[in-house]
């Protein structure tokens, strides 16, 4: 497996990656992969869309979960709808069946990873 090439911490540090719970996950119809979600942020509610549809039989089984997503990316707009954010998923990159970066624990929502 390559290596991406090195950044330094101040590279890492301009991520902000937090813990969020998913209360809903809704279907966009007119994409083949993408899924509207809910998450609960702790002192805010965002929208977020993943690319979970053909990686999961029913993606609402995540309702409930905790997950990292990264939220100080630029708010992006696909399938006429906005995106405030990104989930943080595991094995994508891999050609592998992604499953969500979760923590061990239940920790509050909006807690920074890192």
């Amino acid at each position: 497996m390559e290596t991406k090439p090195e950044v330094t911490i101040e590279d890492v540090e301009k991520l902000d990656v937090r813990v969020g719970t998913i209360t809903a996950v809704e279907e966009i119809e007119e994409s083949r992969s993408l899924v509207e979600l809910q998450v609960d942020f702790g002192d805010e509610s965002r929208t977020i869309l993943a690319g979970m549809k053909g990686e999961r039989d029913d993606p609402a089984e995540v309702v409930g979960t905790q997950a990292l997503f990264v939220v100080n990316l630029r708010p992006r707009q696909m399938m006429g709808r906005t995106s405030q954010g990104m989930l943080y998923d595991i094995g994508y990159a891999d050609g592998i069946t992604p499953v969500l970066a979760v923590p061990e624990a239940p920790v509050p929502n909006g807690s920074r990873a890192g």
